[in-house]
Parts: C-alpha cells; structure tokens; sequence
C-alpha cells in the first residue's frame, strides 16, 4: 500500500468509526443545537482528531527518522545507514536512501582518489623541478661566488661569502620543501624512517616531537603508507601553526585487526572551533583506504589525531 493510500486509509477508518458511533449512540442533533449537544460533539471532534494524529504520527515515524538522519549525513564519515521499517512506500523510500548514499560514497571515494593522486603526482613534477632547475642553479650559483671569492679583495671577500651563506640557506629551503612535497626517504627507507625524519624536521621553533613507531607493522602497501605519512604531516604543520604546543607525542602501533597512528600534543585545543580543510583534507584521505580518522581532545588539553587503519591478520 502506497503512503498516499495508507494516510487516506487512516483517516478513513477514524471517520468510519465516529460516524457509526453517531448513528448507534443515543446522541442527537437538535435545531437549534442544544449546548449539551455541542459539547457532546465537540468531545467527539476531539477524540477522533487525537485519534488521527496518533495513528499518523505511528504511520509517518520512519519518515521522521529519515529527516534527521539527512540532516547530519556526511560523505566524509561514511557507512551510516537506516534500519528498513515501515510497510511500502516508506520502506522502499529509505531503501532508496540508503542505495543513494552507497552510489554518492563511491563516486566520492573515486573522485578523491583521483584528485589526490592528481596532487600526488603534481608535488612529485614540483619536487623534481625545484630540485632539478632551481637547485642545481644555485648549487652552480654558489660554486661560482667561491670561485670569485677566492679573487676578490678582503672587503669584497667577506661580502661574497654573506652572499654565499644566504644563498646556501635558500638552496637548503628549497631542498626542505622538495622533501615535503615529496617524500623520498619513504620511498626507499620505509614509513617508520620517513616519519623519524618528519619529527626530526618539527623538532624546531619549541616544539619537541617523540616518537614511538612498531617494528611489527604489516605490509600496508604504498597507498596506505603515503596516506599515514601525509596525515602526520598535516598533523605535526597543525600544531606548529596554531596549537602553541611544546610536546607532541607521534605514535603508530599495531592493535588488533588495525594499524593506529596518534598525533597528541599539549597545545590550547581544539576547543568549539569547526573542522578546518586540513582536518577534512585527513578525512578524506582517510576515506581513501578505509580508515577511521578521530579528532578529540587530548588528555592533557591538547588535541589528538587518531587514524586507525583496519588491515587484514596475516600471522596464518
């Protein structure tokens, strides 16, 4: 039976019912009406609309539970569904609900993945060209202010070699942000070296990053390895940033059925602040392999970032 026809159907039946109580009971309609009368019939308009409003308000529940559940859907915490209740046209509108959320969760994780490995492969181009054409330049740049030096007065000599030092640094700069855009050192030593090297490089400006990274981890795979190491990395440019911290704390272990990476540090917080792009940009990360990313306050009033990355038990 249809919505449309379960809502006449109701209405129907309490109709139905007030009317053959009319004509069975001993109550009669009078002209002019008498005020017993009234009140009589009035009791009964009563009676019937509470009659109706509660058999339509059992009726239309899943509707309701539909509404607020469309409200607070977010692609980027994927896998919430609703239970299939209710007969008909209800059942089949939130089966239909819950199919589109399965089609917009797809197309979004295939979109993300393109768009992420889009970005991935632009820093990878960017690296390779700052490394290439602007490094080697000032490298050839820097050998020739000691070549020249080397010929030059005293006066001149030690303005050369100012030169020389803020050119050295500029060349270390752009080295540095190379290595971000591409981390090299998790290409060819693995994800516990590259987020050694990611602490070693945060451990600046007052902030100290410990580290504490299982040996027994897994064969997670490239994809899965370039997303921890990329929520690190926003997680750690967070906190350099914003939280004012002096101790971070960078864990990954291995629990059961999971990986765990926990960024805590002993900053201000988060406090009522909305998610930033830097968080949903972990989220969507997150969605990519399958894990679950938690933002919450850390024990000691800082912030922690929890990623949790389901893997398959391969000790058989």
């Amino acid at each position: 039976m249809s919505l449309f026809w379960r809502i006449f159907t109701l209405n129907a039946a309490v109709l139905i019912a007030a009317t053959v109580l009319l004509l069975l009971g001993p109550v009669t309609v009078s002209t002019p009406v008498l005020l017993t009368e009234a009140a009589v019939l009035s009791a009964g308009l009563g009676a019937m609309l509470a009659a109706n409003a509660v058999l339509l308000r059992i009726g239309l529940s899943p509707l309701a539970r539909l509404t607020r559940t469309m409200t607070t859907i977010d692609l980027l915490r994927p896998g919430h569904r609703l239970t299939v209740t209710g007969r008909a046209g209800i059942a089949d509108l939130i089966r239909t609900f819950n199919a589109m959320l399965d089609r917009l969760e797809n197309e979004r994780a295939t979109s993300t993945a393109r768009a992420l490995s889009a970005q991935e492969a632009e820093r990878a181009r960017i690296a390779q060209e700052l490394h290439d054409e602007i490094g080697q330049t000032l490298t050839a740049v820097l050998l020739e202010l000691k070549r020249v030096a080397g010929h030059a007065p005293q006066p001149v000599r030690d303005e050369l070699h100012q030169v020389q030092e803020t050119t050295r640094n500029s060349l270390d700069e752009i080295r540095r942000i190379a290595r971000r855009l591409r981390p090299g050192v998790l290409e060819e030593l693995g994800l516990n070296s590259a987020l050694k090297a990611l602490a070693t490089e945060f451990s600046t400006a007052g902030i100290t990053v410990h580290h504490s990274l299982a040996t027994d981890l897994p064969n997670l795979g490239k994809e899965v390895e370039l997303v921890l190491y990329r929520v690190a990395q926003e997680s750690l440019t967070n906190v350099a940033r914003h939280s004012h911290a002096h101790r971070v704390d960078l864990t990954l272990s291995r629990t059961a059925g999971a990986v765990e990476l926990r960024i805590r540090d002993d900053g201000t917080g988060l406090g009522g602040a909305a998610e930033g792009a830097g968080i949903r940009g972990m989220r969507e990360r997150a969605v990519l392999i399958g894990a679950d990313l938690t933002p919450a306050p850390g024990g000691d009033g800082g912030t922690e970032i929890r990623l949790r990355v389901p893997v398959r038990d391969q000790s058989g």
